[in-house]
Formats: C-alpha cells, structure tokens, sequence
C-alpha cells in the first residue's frame, strides 16, 4: 500500500469522548503528524476502534466446510459490518490464504474443534477416540493456530438423553498446560453446567456460551479472570434446537431452561467482574455481519452502552493484544454520525470504515 492515497478524519474518539483528528498514511498506519493534502473522509461523528468479533466461524456453511470463495464473501459480509478483526473459534476449512488478503479483516484462528466422536457436529472438529488423546491433541492445534485452542465442552450425550461433558478433569489440566507451555490459550463450547467446573478449575482462559453458569462458577471464573463470549443471538436459537430434538425430552426441556435464564447469566457475570466480550458465533446457522446485533443483546442483558461497544471494540482488542488507534498502528476504525452509546443501532449504518487505512464496505459504496 506503500504511496496509496492519505487520508483524514475528524470526530470524538472513543472511548475517550476527546474531539480527535486522525491522519492516515499512504502506508494505511496511523500519522503521529498532520498529512497535507489528505483526503478527509469524515469532519465530524464518532470514532469507533475497528469492531472484533470475538466468536466467528469464516469457512463454515450450514453443510459444513465452505469453499475458500464462499469463506470470502463471509469475510467481506463481516468487514462491511464494522468487524475489522475476528477471533475464528474453529473451522474446518483451513482460512490461513484469507489472513494474506489485505481487504479482509484480520483472522485470529483457533484451527479445529476438538471433541468426541458422536459428541459434535459431523464433520466439524477432530474428534479423539480416547480421552487421554487431549493433551497432545491441543499441543497440535496449538502449533497449528494463532494461540488459540478451541474444545467442545459439552454436547448432548445420546445415552444420557441431555448435555455432557467430554473430558475428564484431569485431561483437562494436562491439556490445558500443555496449550499455555506453547504459549496458546484456550477456550471451549459449553451450554450446561456440568463440564464447567472442571474446565475453569483447569485454568481455561474462556468459556463460550456459558449458559449454566452458576453463581458460584461466576465467582470463580471472576477471580481467575476467565473471559465469557455469550453468543447471544445464536442462544436464540435454543428452542428451535428444543422442538428438533424430539426423541430426548430431557434435553429439550434442557435447552429451554437455559434459553430463558441466558440473560440473567450475562448480567450476573458482569455485576461479578467477569470479563465479557461480544462474539456472534457467525457460520452454520448465523450469518456473518451481525455484530452490532450482539452488542445490542448485551446491553439488554445488563451491560451498559459502553461497556457492551467496548467488549465489541477496545476491551476485545486489549483482551487480543491488538493495538489501538496510536501512531504506527494500523488505522483501523469506524466512524458513526450519532454517538452509537446514545442508540446502539447506530452501529448498523457507519459512515466511514477503514481496514489497514482503506476504505471498504457500504460506506466507501454509498
């Protein structure tokens, strides 16, 4: 991008709320001086560090692994939302070529699922024939993503006729050193309450979902600092899974509990102290491009506007050791024309998007 076009916006940064201009390079990298004859693309709004979708699947249809095509315009759908960085929580299309793409936001990938056969989505993840298989699994995955190691927690147990954890407690402390000796955190799929405990006392770095927490597991995972991504918008779809399971009325019954108390769980979580973060669960079933809806649905469930922009924004990009908008850095921000806090559905209609200090999306359209 070396010699591209300069560029300048002008509004209220946030989280900040300081009046700021920003100058971009033609190297798209945040100025620390003024640029003469910059282009300015925005003279007044409010300023948005690039969105993070911090639960996302780029590769994955509703048939399983897309084509590398199809996992573009996944990927497009989502930096035309705002969504500049993506934590991938699994995959099972190998999406490294879209991380080479200098128009696609940035892909922090998690590689492959790791569950039990019979215990996941066919066709999803690796799955272990034996328990023990854990830890060198995840040293695996480990090497082969970008220090991120995704396991299903729990899943429905067809011979229990509801939820059940995967793995012993002890596995799980093997695996989960093993993932930090290489310097990897972990994360993991949980809907109920049983696979928790083993998984947060293990030292897991964050749990997914997280319906059946309880208080107590609230409280522990606040002293430890385990973060919570709630995928709220594909928690919606728990009485759809409800009425489909038929031949499991435990289960059912199950899911429904937890659909109605998923709320009251995310509020809980923030009143503990609980680091919470906005992930979509974009792929199969959720389309990609819906942030701003989640961080809608974690102000309904108690956060307030800031905080649910922040953990959509700045908190997820300190949480990721991604940088901010500071001199050097690249210039990756969203401009709104109303202060999004003040109405989140402003997140729905940017004026200005710049991915590595280019404009894309609707707004570079309109």
């Amino acid at each position: 991008m070396s010699g591209g076009t300069a560029y300048h916006v002008r509004g209220v940064l946030l989280p900040d709320e300081r009046q700021t201009e920003l100058w971009v390079t033609g190297d798209g990298l945040v100025s620390a001086e003024p640029i003469p004859g910059a282009e300015t693309l925005a003279d007044r709004g409010w300023i948005v560090p690039g969105l993070v979708d911090a639960h996302c699947h780029v590769g994955l249809g509703t048939q399983g692994a897309t084509s590398l095509a199809e996992a573009v315009e996944q990927a497009e759908a989502d930096r035309d939302a705002g969504t500049l960085l993506v934590r991938d929580c699994g995959s099972p299309l190998d999406t490294r070529p879209l991380q080479d793409r200098a128009d696609l936001p940035e892909i922090i990938r998690a590689a492959r699922h790791v569950a039990r056969p019979k215990r996941y989505v066919p066709g999803l993840a690796v799955e272990l024939d034996e328990p023990a298989l854990l830890p060198d699994e995840v040293a695996a995955q480990a090497r082969a993503g970008d220090g991120w190691v995704k396991l299903v927690g729990d899943w429905i147990d067809r011979g229990e006729g509801d939820l059940a954890p995967l793995w012993p407690d002890d596995v799980l402390v093997e695996a989960i050193a093993a993932a930090h000796v290489a310097g990897a955190r972990v994360t993991a799929h949980v809907f109920g309450t049983d696979a928790l405990p083993g998984l947060i006392r293990a030292g897991i770095d964050c749990i997914e979902h997280g319906t059946g927490l309880t208080d107590e597991l609230i409280g522990e995972m606040a002293e430890r600092g385990t973060a919570l991504v709630p995928t709220l918008i594909n928690v919606e779809n728990f009485p759809g899974f409800a009425d489909a399971a038929t031949k499991y009325p435990a289960y059912a019954a199950h899911m429904r509990a937890l659909y109605a108390t998923a709320d009251d769980v995310v509020r809980r979580a923030v009143e503990a102290g609980v680091p919470v973060y906005a992930g979509t669960d974009a792929g199969g079933g959720i389309a990609h491009g819906r942030i701003a809806d989640e961080v809608i649905a974690l102000h309904r469930a108690g956060m307030s506007p800031s905080a649910a922009l922040g953990a959509a924004s700045w908190a997820a990009r300190d949480w990721l050791a991604r940088p901010g908008l500071t001199p050097g850095r690249p210039a990756d921000l969203v401009v709104y024309p109303t202060d999004p806090r003040a109405d989140l559905t402003a997140l729905h209609a940017p004026t200005v998007l710049l991915l590595r200090g280019r404009p894309y999306g609707r707004p570079a359209a309109a």
